[in-house]
């Protein structure tokens, strides 16, 4: 009986290195399938006028995060790649992510310290938890290694020790702070303003931060706690490239949530200066419904709320059926009310002024 052929080493894969070839797949799938989601809102937001801050970030992290993973996974399956090719190769994935990695910080570094009313303490804590990170991952940069695989198994970036997982600890020590500084500021927002949990997280993007710092925290876990076979295992690094796809998807989700300009980052939606609620105000008079442009009589100001917290007045008939608004025509006529509130009077000033407060959703199609 002959012996079956061997398989050549671009099939006969180790479980590890299988393993990590199957994540990519999955991460390439969730980049091109949010690239192309997000592509109508991105139209939208390129059309708006000016460049702030946030608005540069989009672009660019829209742009970078699959044109990175495109030529990372070229080089991961082209089974041509020889080893010679990979030692000049190697460091592109590090550094592209660290590039990633800095851009999506600075979104969160802008936003939170938009939503606590521009804030100099929170400005300070997020700025240098953000050069920390910069100057770390910079660092770690230089203790990469090509993993050593067989011709036809690809190319992929390793640790030379185990130290350098703490490349991921810096970015995730910051998305720590800001989920717990965003969760702080809504419920802050909650006890001005009664709001249900889920409509809360909905509206403050909670439900973002809060899956930036789970794969991040999962990415660093796997990465201290995993055990690698030998120097060709590459156990360490199957979870930092979702890592990175799902961190620059939730930040670029992030800064489309932002209700109104992102000038400065945006406003809380909480606010009640929230810049994405117009304010409009009517005055209707009690004859004419005309309104006039000019009053020599005080006005008075309800909130709808008000309005509907007073009672409303009793219709009174009397016991020959006549309503009590006879009574108020008498009273009139007798000079016991005010010559401003009489019916004969024209009193263009006098009315009831409504307040309108609408909130303009940011991707409502028909904000202009």
């Amino acid at each position: 009986m002959a012996s079956p052929l061997p398989l050549p080493p671009s099939l006969n894969l180790p479980p590890h290195l299988s393993a990590h070839k199957y994540f990519l797949v999955c991460t390439l799938t969730v980049a091109a399938w949010d690239t192309l989601v997000l592509s109508p809102r991105s139209w939208r937001l390129l059309k708006m006028q000016g460049w702030p801050a946030l608005k540069i970030l989009f672009n660019f992290l829209r742009i970078f995060m699959p044109v990175e993973f495109i030529i990372v996974a070229v080089a991961f399956f082209d089974t041509k790649w020889t080893q010679d090719a990979c030692q000049k190769f190697y460091l592109f994935e590090p550094i592209c992510t660290a590039v990633l990695l800095a851009a999506t910080s600075a979104v969160h570094v802008i936003r939170i310290h938009a939503i606590y009313e521009k804030n100099r303490s929170i400005l300070y804590v997020m700025s240098a938890l953000f050069a920390i990170q910069v100057v770390v991952t910079a660092v770690c940069c230089g203790f990469y290694r090509s993993v050593p695989l067989d011709v036809g198994q690809g190319c992929i970036a390793g640790p030379k020790h185990n130290w350098v997982g703490i490349y991921w600890v810096t970015p995730t020590l910051l998305y720590t702070v800001s989920f717990g500084l965003a969760l702080m500021r809504s419920i802050e927002s909650r006890n001005a303003k009664a709001m249900s949990a889920w409509k809360l997280m909905l509206r403050d993007g909670l439900n973002l931060y809060g899956a930036i710092w789970l794969v991040n925290m999962t990415n660093v876990l796997f990465w201290f706690i995993m055990k690698p076979t030998g120097v060709e295992d590459p156990v360490k690094t199957i979870v930092t490239s979702m890592a990175a796809v799902l961190t620059t998807s939730m930040s670029l989700r992030i800064i489309l949530s932002v209700r109104g300009t992102l000038d400065h980052g945006g406003s809380f939606a909480g606010s009640a200066s929230n810049g994405s609620s117009s304010r409009t105000t009517h005055v209707i008079s009690g004859r004419s419904g005309v309104q006039t442009g000019i009053s020599t009589h005080p006005q008075h100001t309800y909130t709808l709320d008000e309005m509907r917290s007073k009672p409303e007045a009793e219709w009174v008939a009397d016991a020959d059926g006549k309503s009590s608004v006879n009574d108020i025509a008498a009273e009139n006529k007798a000079g016991l009310v005010p010559a401003e509130s009489r019916e004969d009077v024209p009193s263009p000033g006098i009315g009831v002024k409504v307040t309108i407060d609408r909130e303009i959703d940011y991707d409502s199609p028909y904000r202009k």
